[in-house]
């Protein structure tokens, strides 16, 4: 039945995605041991850089792809339909990307830095990662999950590998501009991997092949461009911070390298309720299509977003420190002389929650083709967000970019989440709220009362074992589990 099939793609990239956070502990650590604060803020001012064209080359065409496949009657269509992405896709990856190469490479603030280079070597992820992700919706509306999960986490493991077989070699701290470059072409060569997995078995599901239908692409274009406006805007609020910051700060790289790594850990954190989102969609597209009854299921996905949303944020507010200690090093920590990477991962904490909130409007204004309310709304905050961050970045550096951060989640958690529930409706109980209450309250119960003994990197990993228990343990003194299925 749907909801099972829902519940087990869920868990699968939930699966994926822990496997693929564990794996990027260890990337982040190494990185951030093996390259100078310097070239670790290249690094992470690279990839940042280059989000914000990933996601102006997704054009939204990911969300819009799942419904659309999933709408088409035969596998004639839907070849049609993903053929037509194909198309699309690649057309919009190689304009984004080579305007944003153009853009590094003309900069002059840039000329002389290890920055243009670097986001050269780089767009191979983006652009192999995007082009995986046209494949991942054969598996997305088929409940075929695990073959992202192979993809995915073979692909991290390469990576996790080859950047650790460096440091094995006694790389430490290192100011050498060819390591920050191997590291960079390390990231590139697995999303080739990924890539390549993703349409091997995607072969087997689907015929994958363009498809130059007119009709097709131009339907296809006009229902992605809304969505895309909405994505790019979403790119500018959340995303755009670490490049203005490498933009109006002289001391980009150190500012980056402390505020980089925290964003690319908290990831994780603003991605896992999209995996949910996105395997809800195609059933939620096809029951409101038909007139059925969504607010059930609706009410269930609020409540695991909600769970997972303040999961995220309970750990970045009361664990930071130790988190920071045990995923880069003691010199990424706040110290008298200066806020850190632990400052940036509590404030973070905020977004975290409230992600989950946004996105769920966002994914119900899309359902009912609403675009115009989302886009208005999620231009509010791109607007919102450049002008704070021009004004306080170069203040407070990454403290004002984050303080920036919260502000505008919470102005789109307050415009957008009484929108969605106008347009669909929800059934949420107050048993369930209370089942959500008390497992936040058991959560941040545990976390405080363990973090006196997290003073070691081998205790902060027994604490994460402990805790991981403690949250099991939770959902089933709240029945939670039972609520959700």
């Amino acid at each position: 039945m749907p909801t099972k099939n829902i519940a087990v793609s869920t868990l699968w990239q939930l699966v994926s995605q822990v496997t693929m956070a564990a794996l990027s502990i260890l990337t982040v650590k190494f990185v951030a041991v093996g390259l100078s604060k310097e070239l670790a803020g290249n690094y992470n001012s690279a990839y940042g850089f280059l989000q914000l064209f990933g996601i102006l080359a997704d054009f939204g065409l990911y969300a819009v792809s799942v419904r659309e496949v999933s709408a088409a009657r035969s596998t004639q269509e839907k070849e049609d339909v993903l053929g037509a992405l194909i198309v699309i896709r690649c057309c919009i990856l190689i304009l984004s990307l080579c305007s944003a190469l153009l853009f590094v490479w003309c900069m002059p603030a840039w000329k002389g830095t290890p920055l243009p280079l670097g986001v050269t070597i780089a767009s191979l992820v983006p652009f192999f990662t995007l082009l995986a992700g046209i494949i991942r919706t054969v598996f997305q509306v088929q409940y075929k999950m695990h073959y992202v999960f192979i993809a995915e986490v073979t692909q991290r493991i390469f990576t996790v590998v080859a950047i650790g077989s460096v440091i094995v070699m006694g790389v430490r701290n290192t100011s050498d501009l060819h390591v920050y470059h191997l590291f960079l072409l390390y990231g590139g060569i697995g999303a080739f991997i990924l890539f390549c997995i993703s349409l091997l078995y995607g072969s087997r599901l689907m015929h994958i092949r363009p498809s130059f239908n007119p009709v097709t692409l131009r339907r296809i274009l006009r229902a992605a461009t809304p969505y895309g406006v909405a994505f790019f805007c979403v790119a500018l609020y959340r995303q755009f911070d670490i490049t203005l910051i490498a933009l109006l700060r002289d001391d980009y790289e150190i500012q980056n390298a402390y505020y980089g790594f925290v964003v690319r850990m908290t990831d994780v954190g603003f991605l896992i309720p999209t995996f949910l989102l996105n395997s809800t969609l195609p059933t939620l597209s096809e029951r409101d299509s038909n007139g059925e009854d969504t607010r059930t299921l609706l009410g269930k996905t609020f409540l695991i977003l909600l769970v997972l949303g303040t999961t995220s944020a309970l750990f970045s507010a009361l664990w930071a420190r130790p988190l920071i200690a045990l995923l880069t090093t003691d010199a990424y920590l706040s110290t008298a002389a200066g806020p850190g990477s632990d400052t940036a991962m509590r404030l973070m904490s905020a977004p975290l929650f409230l992600n989950a909130l946004v996105l769920y409007g966002f994914y119900v204004l899309l359902t009912k083709h609403k675009w115009r309310q989302l886009v208005c709304t999620l231009l509010v905050g791109a607007i919102l967000s450049l002008s704070l961050n021009i004004w306080l970045i170069p203040l407070y550096g990454f403290v004002g970019a984050a303080s920036v951060s919260i502000f505008v989640h919470c102005v789109l958690a307050i415009l957008l989440l009484p929108q969605s529930l106008k347009v669909m409706p929800i059934s949420l109980t107050r048993i369930q709220i209370q089942q959500w209450l008390t497992y936040s309250l058991l959560l941040a119960a545990g976390l405080w009362l363990l973090l006196p003994l997290l003073n070691s990197e081998v205790f902060t990993v027994i604490g994460l074992v402990i805790i991981t228990l403690w949250m099991g343990v939770a959902i089933l003194l709240t029945k939670l589990h039972k609520s959700v299925v």
